[in-house]
């Protein structure tokens, strides 16, 4: 039987659960009104994110969800959501900090999915596939249950976009034979860098509307316009 092509570190993905709670806590922290949370409710929202990911990808491959298999998991996402909650308002003023431990945290999931895709013998596109859902998948199952827009599907910063750009790298660096560690390393950082620049710069995909405008114009631009006389 061959052996995985790589198998994630506990302590790695505990590290990404961790901080994945943490973003969930300052999430919730900026609800007010109706919408505010409490202790339950930052706690699943840390469960969510800090898992969600790991979920989805498990699912994906048809394997039994890790997260499930430890009870560090549960432990885990949940404190460190209520230990952000607890502390949202240093966290609030370490934005430049929380950017980029959410940069990291994006390429982490996405490099751990898309490793554990190829591990299970995935061809190279359905694998950058499973990967960036890992990064996404949190967010996604976060905005569901609170009945929120899905942030990937409208204008904003490169989200998806980064992690299927680490993704990619990954799974390219690993088909010609770059041992899995360091292109999985270089994934995490091509997605940090490209998710920290389009916070910074405010980057985004040409919004829908945009182009439909342009093509439109394009279209009857190149059509002569006959007008009747008065």
């Amino acid at each position: 039987m061959d052996q995985p092509l790589f198998v994630i570190p506990l302590w790695a993905d505990l590290t990404a659960v961790g901080l994945g709670g943490v973003q969930g806590a300052l999430f919730a922290s900026g609800f007010r009104g109706q919408r505010r949370l409490d202790l339950l409710g930052v706690a699943i929202i840390g469960i969510l994110i800090g898992m969600g990911g790991g979920l989805i990808r498990d699912l994906l491959l048809g394997l039994p969800p890790s997260t499930l298999q430890s009870t560090w998991y549960l432990l885990t996402a949940t404190g460190a959501a209520l230990v952000g909650m607890l502390l949202a308002g240093v966290f609030q003023r370490l934005s430049a900090l929380i950017v980029g431990l959410d940069a990291v945290v994006i390429g982490m999931f996405g490099a751990f999915g898309t490793s554990k895709a190829l591990a299970v013998g995935l061809p190279l596109v359905p694998a950058v596939f499973v990967g960036v859902c890992a990064a996404v998948g949190g967010s996604v199952l976060r905005d569901v249950i609170m009945g929120l827009p899905v942030a990937i599907m409208h204008v904003g910063s490169l989200y998806a976009v980064a992690a299927g750009a680490g993704c990619l790298l990954l799974a390219g660096a690993a088909t010609i034979g770059v041992p899995i560690v360091p292109a999985a390393i270089a994934g995490i950082a091509l997605t940090a860098v490209i998710r920290v620049l389009a916070v910074v710069f405010d980057l985004s995909l040409p919004e829908q509307r945009v182009l439909y405008r342009r093509r439109v114009a394009a279209e009857t631009g190149a059509l002569p316009i006959v007008r009747r006389p008065d």
